[in-house]
This record gives structure tokens, sequence and C-alpha cells, in this order.
């Protein structure tokens, strides 16, 4: 039995403030360019007011990229282009700059923390503040076992809350989301199918490596599998996430809704992070109002996520990467509608009456 209460972040997380989100528009009315001519930009520019409490909004300074690691035993059953337990070289590429998301962080002098939760690999392999948060290595093929015991999900969900807590304390004023895993978008999609009531068929995705069509067989049979493992404990969604999720995924969705309750705004990336956020709107139905989705990736999974929890993505770059790379590509974007609403004067004829 666990001693973690979800139910305590329904009360514990509250909306983006309302009236500072009315503040916002009555500003932007005012501003030089009319309403509507900036687009997107009016409405991020005011969403993030809104989360920072502040008119006008504040520029974003402090941004950093977490990415949460791990290895999923599914991969075994060849379900991904790449061989089951090699995710520590997607972290060892990233910590030594070789990945997309390393380019895009360096070019954006934007900080990259890995967060290690269920890599198979020696920890001593890694640095220590990449592996202090391990809770084991790998996982359980979720086909036919648990990913996680309950004791290790509750250990991996209290991870990433306290990941969430160190990024808040240390002034990080958005996160941008992301996970850089081998076999994840399996569990993910399985996340997806259940909590969305669908079959496997209609998450079923080609993965970052695109996969071709045996593989897509094997991982549709995967999904469908561990779907009927996944449905007797849709009520619960600690031992869904220990059930068919993974320390990865587990501690992104305790991320989650802590940076929620700490009003840290996130950039979820690609269908990893959207299963989790979906995991965690189960949890606190507020909660998705302080993320927003970044980009389609292209998988099936999360524009089936994305619907559900009403949130549409700001750029259509299709990245299918992950490891948050099409996260921070939004993230100028961000920035732009934060300056655009602080620095754009006012009209001179509403200066002149004042």
């Amino acid at each position: 039995m666990s001693s973690l209460n979800l139910d305590d972040f329904t009360d514990l997380i509250e909306r983006p403030d309302g009236g500072v989100r009315r503040d916002a528009e009555e500003h932007r009315a005012r501003l030089v360019v009319p309403p509507g001519s900036l687009g997107r930009l009016d409405d991020l520019g005011e969403w993030l007011a809104a989360a920072q409490s502040s008119v006008p909004v504040r520029p974003v300074e402090r941004p950093r990229v977490v990415l949460f690691a791990g290895d999923h035993g599914i991969a075994g059953r060849e379900v991904s282009a790449r061989p089951a337990g090699t995710a520590v070289e997607l972290v060892r590429d990233v910590l030594e700059g070789g990945r997309p998301v390393s380019v895009l962080a360096r070019r954006l002098d934007v900080p990259v923390r890995v967060v290690d939760m269920a890599l198979d690999c020696d920890p001593a392999s890694l640095p220590e503040d990449v592996v202090r948060h391990r809770v084991r290595r790998g996982s359980g093929s979720i086909d036919v076992e648990d990913a996680l015991t309950l004791g290790e999900a509750e250990a991996a969900f209290r991870a990433g809350m306290a990941v969430a807590d160190e990024e808040a304390d240390s002034g990080t004023d958005l996160v941008v989301l992301g996970d850089v895993s081998v076999g994840g978008t399996t569990a993910a999609g399985t996340l997806v199918a259940a909590l969305c009531g669908t079959d496997a068929s209609v998450v079923t995705g080609r993965g970052g490596l695109p996969i071709d069509d045996l593989a897509w067989m094997r991982k549709c049979a995967a999904i469908r599998d561990a779907l009927r493992r996944a449905r007797p404990v849709l009520g619960d969604q600690l031992r869904l996430l220990a059930t068919v999720g993974g320390a990865d995924l587990t501690a992104m969705t305790g991320f989650l809704l802590q940076s929620a309750v700490r009003k840290v705004p996130v950039l979820l990336d690609g269908v990893v992070t959207a299963a989790c956020a979906l995991v965690a709107q189960r949890v606190a139905f507020r909660a998705p109002d302080w993320w927003l989705a970044s980009h389609p990736s292209g998988e099936p999974g999360q524009a089936k996520a994305l619907d559900r929890m009403a949130l549409e993505p700001v750029l259509p770059q299709g990245v299918a990467v992950g490891e948050g790379a099409g996260a921070l590509l939004a993230l100028p974007l961000v920035q732009a509608a934060a300056a655009l609403a602080a620095e754009l004067p006012v009209r001179r004829e509403l200066v002149k009456d004042a």
C-alpha cells in the first residue's frame, strides 16, 4: 500500500490567475499593434502573464531543459529501432553535446539537466548528479510483467517531485521537458490508449528513429498485450504507472504535478511527455493549465493525448527526435511573446488621455 496520496494534488494545484490574464488582455488591447495581429503570440503572452501573476509579463530569463532517462524492458521485443538497453549512449551524447537538444541548448544558452531514473548501465559510468535519483536498472517488459513495483513507483514519483522542487528553488522560470529512453514510446502509447479507451493500433507510432512495418506490428502487439494489464488498474494512477509506465515516466508525472504546485510553467515535448501529462491530468484536472504543447511529433499517441487535454501545439515542426529538441524550438517563441507583451508601447492617443 502506497503512502503517497495523489488526491492531495487536486487541492494543491490552482489555475493560473484568471484576473491577471484579464488584466493582460486589457493591457494588450492598449498596445500600438492591434489585438490579433501577432497571432498566437498574444495568447502566449497572456498565458505567461497569468502563470507569473504579473502584468506586464516578465521575461523568461532562466529556462532549463530537464530530461528524464530510462531503459524499458519492452524494447527487448524489438519494438524500437535502437537495441534494448542502449539509452545510456544517448545520454552520454547529450552530456557531451552531440545530440540535437545539446546543439540547440548551446545556441540558446539554456542549461540541460539529465535525470537517470532507470538506465540499464552501471551508475558509476555516469556523473553523480545524473544518477542520484535512480530507482532501478531498467524496467520490466510491460506486456508480461509490471514495469516497477509499487514501492519503486512511489520512489520514482517522489524523485520527480523533488526535481521539480529543486528547479523551482533554484529560480528556473520555465522548464523544457523531455525524455531520453529506448522503448519509452511503447509505454507512452499504452498509457494513452488506456486513458483514452482506444485500441493499440490507434496510438502506435514509429518512434523517433523510425521502425519498419514488422517492428510496427510487434510494437502494436506489445501495446495490445500491455493494455490488457493496464485496464484493471485504471482507477489508480500510481499503480497504472507501476504496471505499464516505468521509472522515467513515473518521475515525469510527479515532476509535472509538482511543477504545477510550484507554479512553474512547462513546455511539453513529444509523446512520452504527453502521456505523462495525461496521467497527471487524471490526478489533478487543473494541472494542464500550466503546460504548453510545443509541437506535433507525428506520433498518433501524442495527438490523441493533446486532443484529450485540449492543448494546441505552438509550432508545426514535426520534430520526431525526442529528447526535448522540439520543445526547445518553441522556447524562443514564448520568449518573444513575453518581450512583445512587456515592451511594446501603449498607443499614443491613450497616453495623451491618461
